[in-house]
Parts: C-alpha cells; sequence; structure tokens
C-alpha cells in the first residue's frame, strides 16, 4: 500500500498561510524563513498536481481548488491533533492539563466550588480558567484552545447542553439622577448618561450586545468592575441580578423603573468540544458545573 504524497507538515503550513493571510505572517507563526514557508507551498502544489494560490495584485489569494484543500487540510489536522490528544490521555488517565472557558456570567461562587471539588479529585491536573466576554469563548472553542467551555453562543459545529438563564436588570446607583425623575423610563431617558459595558474579549470576531446608544460611554474588562462602577454612581448598565444579590439587598444598586426592556435574558451553555475523546478530568468537570446548577436560580 502506497502511502501520501504530502505530509502534515505541509498541510499544516497552507493553513498557516490561509489564516494568517500572507507568507510573512505564516513563517512568522511557524517560526521558519519566509523562504521556506514558500518552498513548502510549491512542492505540496507540484505533489499534488494543482495550484492552491494565484497572484492577484500583491495578494496570493486561494483557488477554487485551494478553498476546496484548505476545507479538507483543516479536518486533516484536527484529527491529526485529536489522534494525539487522545494518545495522551489514554498514557496520563488523568489530563497532565484542563483548559476551562467560562463566561463571566456564570456565577464565579459556583464555578470556584466546582474547581475546589475538581482539584481534591484530579490533583495531578494543571487547570486553567479563563474568563471570557461576548465571543470569547466561542473564539476558543473555534481555535482548539480549551477542554472546557461556559458560552452564550454555540459556534456552528459544535453541541452544547443547556447550563441555565441569566436575568439581567437595568440598574444604577439609589442616587443616580435617573432614579430622582420620580417616573417611568424610556430609551429616550437613557440616552444623556454614561452607561457601562463590559467589553467583548474575543479578537477575531468581536461582537456587542443590546442597547448601546448613550451619549457617554465606559468600557471595562471585568464583570466586577462594571457593577462596581455602578454602585459608585459612574453610569447606569445592565447586569446580571446574580451577579449583584449584595448591592440589590442592601438597596445601594437599584432596578430603573423601565416602560420596556428592563429585564433580559441571556442562556448559556455547557460544550465539550471533543466529547468522544475527553479525559476523565474533563467529565468530571462537567458532571461538577451540571449538579452545581441544577437547583441555581438566576
Amino acid at each position: 500500500m502506497s502511502g501520501p504524497r504530502t505530509s502534515l507538515e505541509q498541510w499544516h503550513c497552507f493553513l498557516a498561510v490561509v489564516d494568517e493571510g500572507s507568507y510573512a505572517r505564516a513563517a512568522e507563526v511557524l517560526h521558519k524563513s519566509q523562504s521556506a514557508v514558500t518552498y513548502t507551498i510549491q512542492k505540496m502544489e507540484e505533489q499534488l498536481g494543482v495550484r492552491v494560490f494565484e497572484i492577484r495584485g500583491r495578494k496570493a489569494e486561494l483557488t477554487e481548488a485551494g478553498q476546496m484543500l484548505y476545507r479538507r487540510g483543516r479536518s486533516l489536522i484536527d484529527e491529526a491533533l485529536r489522534l494525539e490528544k487522545s494518545a495522551k490521555s489514554v498514557a496520563a488517565g488523568w489530563e497532565p492539563q484542563l483548559r476551562i472557558v467560562c463566561d463571566t456570567l456564570f456565577p464565579s461562587s459556583i464555578m470556584l466550588d466546582c474547581l475546589a471539588d475538581l482539584s481534591a479529585h484530579c490533583p495531578d491536573t494543571r487547570i486553567e480558567c479563563i474568563e471570557s466576554v461576548l465571543s470569547g469563548a466561542e473564539e476558543a472553542l473555534l481555535e482548539r484552545r480549551c477542554d472546557v467551555a461556559i458560552t452564550g453562543i454555540v459556534p456552528p459545529g459544535f453541541l452544547g447542553d443547556h447550563l441555565l438563564r441569566v436575568k439581567f436588570l437595568a440598574v444604577a446607583q439609589r442616587d443616580h439622577p435617573l432614579h430622582q425623575l420620580g417616573r417611568d423610563l424610556d430609551y429616550r431617558d437613557l440616552r444623556p448618561f454614561r452607561q457601562i459595558v463590559v467589553r467583548d474579549s474575543g479578537v477575531r470576531r468581536q461582537r456587542d450586545s443590546g442597547w448601546l446608544d448613550a451619549v457617554q460611554r465606559l468600557t471595562v474588562s471585568r464583570m466586577e468592575t462594571s457593577i462596581s462602577a455602578v454602585a459608585r454612581g459612574v453610569g447606569f448598565a445592565w447586569l446580571p441580578a446574580v451577579a449583584m444579590r449584595e448591592e440589590l439587598a442592601s438597596g445601594l444598586i437599584k432596578p430603573l423603573p423601565m416602560i420596556e426592556g428592563g429585564e433580559r435574558h441571556a442562556d448559556l451553555f455547557l460544550i465539550l468540544p471533543n466529547r468522544d475523546l475527553a479525559g476523565a478530568a474533563a467529565l468530571r468537570c462537567e458532571a461538577f458545573i451540571k449538579a452545581a446548577v441544577a437547583n441555581l436560580v438566576c
């Protein structure tokens, strides 16, 4: 039986050129010289008997054949990575590392409890838990940078179990001018005041969410900072009720009397990107998270 003419290294190089948009950037990512990358692609084209790139102006663009080969090549590399990961999991028993990406809407106290239980069950596994906003978890899934994800966005090609629904409230500090108007509010009342928003942690495909039409805006990177800014009277925001229970209970932060839109909801999903190859730590993490939210009201 004859083997393939091309190598995984060639396909990896080809994908890098497409993903990075140029031979030069691909060379940087691959830690190779640009001439080595160019030679690899030319050799691959020769072995396949087809052109994958064509020069248009100063830019190399995929041919129709190249577009098809890119899709097939992506599947080939992903499968090779899954095979390597599976072999490592079998050899190690528990995974040596578990990467969790968690949307900041998920209650941090619940996640910390889960991480404590997980640490006790697999003490030799190095656990990394990265907080994300909006498309951050989606991006981590698409780039295969996580083993467990809690996200509000299920990207194409993935299946997620519904985890919980989070309630958002339009709120401001109790002495904020919006509360002094003494009547129900609409969006026109909000527009002159500063709105606090949390920035999308994704890099490649950043998203906005909700009403963002205030004249002034303060953008922060963490949910806790947004809550603190509202509590100090800096502005108003839509914030998850579960994250500001103490501030609501004390009356420091109060819901705005909106005519409409004062309450919103967002769904969170739990995703194991490679369930068939998931290790013991990832499966145990999934079980802990599902058990923790079984009776949680957000």
